[in-house]
């Protein structure tokens, strides 16, 4: 046996791929180009000109899902997303304070909560968790969310039931007016009703979307979206344009709301004043201003810029109260005030309406979010995008009932701030949520909200409704018109505008009727339905396109017989051209002599 003696090899220099990463990180942060890059910013604040020729510029390059994005672009994108998310979330909540008459620290507080609560749930929306085979948490875009408008209506409604049935406290006048008190507890109950039907909205996300895009059709969604808009310019918008959508719009001769906002406030006046709609208007002309020559960067903010502009003026001119500001603390968070979460049993069913018209606007949402982003809109990988981003909206009603705020809804609007900023990355997103999050923590920002008058709010609360409105619209504008499709929308709209229009309609409808307390509970429920226009216009949309056959046999018979009257229209045509020509020389000839 022999040995060979190997000198051994020269060793490998040790890995630096774990080191990678820190480098990366490293040049990131150290570098002008891990900063700003080449993105123009310039583009991004030229205000534009409305009039006359514009010099052409190129767009600056568009960062997709997965771009190297520089940091202070991220940012900046960020930034405007927040801005452009602002005014629905503190809408809600500052809404929903003054329809239950809650006490400025509590408002302020409501205000915080949604910041913060929206802030962490879109950070899950945008996620793209996977659970188990094709189903995932989230969306993986920019899909932020927010307090959905679609429970203010609802909302309403459950509140007048809880002051009609006594669980909320009310005073009555000898005039007969009648004085609504504080009542947290509704709002907890909306709560905890908002709580146990968020397991619905879980469940379709398990359900194929062309299936739910078969019952759900644009014809239904669209009709929801366009009442949802309508109603709350009229219960909230315009009624806070003229001063207040509290009791002080009834214009009571005794009472603390005989002006508004109340007979305490720093300047109060009578529903209606020309100041209030002064102050109103400007905000309004405000945002159009914008519009016309701002840069992309302020039409972002178009909202927000109308707010501030509105309340520079309405403090200069006496009308805003520091008092909420001063009372406001100055770090707050999740559950310094709670609220008894109880379920409504009325309300259940009007909830899990809401929750199906939040599955169907997330839908659309994804899909616009999808498109603008410049990835696929259909197959297997926009299915899971549609399932995990419907799916992360039911778990985040869940939570943000938790976390004491009123279920969510993927903002459409920061769809818009990816179209014009060109930049799809989700770090942007992850800065945006950051954002809210610290607007929500610092809780003077919440009492700055908080002291905005009413009429400063409601020019501007006008318009986003309005927005509300003009998305429907384009809902339905998408639909391929026939008549099926007008018969179904007009029926709807029969149930949903009468009920705006005259939301007394279905009062006495129980008159006589004895009950007992289950059923005098069905008895409210259906109440609430037929008191928000938009549930009962979305519950006959359903059942007429459900039960409407399709119109091919129709269509193809109208071809058939338009086919028929077209070969006969010709053939008569040419028939007479044939008898002129016959009949013309004896014409001419009878003309000469």
């Amino acid at each position: 046996m022999s040995y060979v003696n190997e000198q051994p090899g020269a060793t490998a220099p040790p890995s630096t791929d774990r080191f990678r990463g820190i480098k990366r990180y490293g040049k990131k942060f150290t570098t002008r180009d891990g900063w700003l890059g080449d993105y123009d910013f310039g583009w991004l604040c030229t205000p534009g000109l409305p009039w006359g020729k514009r010099k052409a510029s190129r767009a600056p390059q568009f960062y997709a899902l997965d771009a190297d994005l520089p940091i202070l672009l991220a940012m900046t994108c960020g930034f405007q997303h927040a801005l452009a998310m602002l005014a629905g979330l503190i809408t809600p909540p500052i809404i929903f304070a003054s329809a239950l008459n809650l006490d400025g620290s509590t408002q302020a507080y409501m205000i915080s909560a949604s910041l913060i609560g929206c802030g962490i749930l879109s950070l899950v929306q945008m996620s793209r968790l996977h659970i188990w085979r094709n189903y995932y948490l989230g969306t993986g875009l920019i899909t932020v969310v927010g307090t959905s408008f679609a429970t203010l209506s609802t909302g309403f409604s459950i509140f007048n039931s809880l002051y009609a049935n006594g669980k909320c406290p009310s005073t009555t006048a000898a005039d007969g007016t009648v004085t609504k008190g504080p009542c947290p507890d509704a709002y907890g109950m909306l709560l905890g009703t908002s709580l146990i039907c968020s397991f619905l909205e879980m469940g379709m996300a398990f359900v194929p979307p062309k299936k739910l895009k078969k019952i759900f059709p644009p014809i239904v969604t669209g009709t929801v979206i366009l009442l949802i808009g309508a109603s709350l310019i009229g219960e909230s918008g315009v009624l806070n344009w003229a001063g207040g959508s509290n009791d002080c719009h009834l214009r009571p001769e005794t009472g603390i709301f005989r002006l508004c906002p109340t007979i305490s406030a720093k300047r109060p006046l009578p529903w209606g004043s020309p100041e209030f709609i002064g102050l109103g208007f400007l905000s309004f002309i405000t945002i159009v201003l914008v519009e016309l020559f701002g840069s992309p960067f302020l039409k972002n903010a178009s909202i927000i810029v109308g707010l501030l502009v509105g309340c520079i003026v309405a403090g200069a001119a006496g009308y805003m109260d520091s008092s909420a500001i001063n009372r406001a603390p100055a770090i707050t968070f999740l559950w310094v005030k709670t609220f008894k979460i109880r379920v409504y049993p009325p309300a259940i069913l009007p909830m899990l309406a809401v929750y199906i018209s939040l599955a169907m606007e997330a839908i659309g949402d994804i899909t616009a979010s999808a498109e603008v982003s410049r990835v696929e809109v259909d197959g297997e990988v926009f299915d899971t995008r549609i399932q995990g981003g419907v799916l992360a909206d039911g778990i985040g009603g869940f939570v943000s009932a938790l976390f004491t705020v009123t279920p969510l809804s993927i903002f459409a609007q920061n769809n818009g701030v990816i179209a014009i900023t060109r930049c799809a990355n989700r770090t942007a997103g992850r800065w945006c949520c950051g954002f809210l999050i610290f607007f929500g923590v610092l809780g003077k920002i919440s009492g700055v909200f908080l002291s905005i008058p009413n009429s400063v709010l409601g020019g501007v609360t006008t318009f986003l409704f309005a927005s509300v409105m003009v998305s429907g619209i384009r809902v339905l504008a998408t639909i391929k018109w026939q008549r099926r499709d007008r018969f179904i929308l007009a029926g709807a709209l029969s149930f949903g505008l009468g009920d705006l229009l005259v939301p007394e309609w279905y009062a006495h409808l129980f008159d006589g009727v004895e009950a007992n307390s289950g059923l005098q509970g069905f008895f409210d429920s259906i109440t609430i339905v037929l008191s928000t226009p938009f549930l009962i216009a979305g519950v006959v949309a359903v059942i007429l396109n459900l039960i409407i056959p399709p119109e091919e046999e129709e269509k193809s018979h109208i071809v058939e017989h338009d086919a028929e009257a077209e070969a006969h229209h010709d053939r008569d045509s040419s028939s007479i051209d044939e008898t002129k020509k016959e009949r013309s020389p004896d014409v001419g000839r009878t003309t000469l002599e």
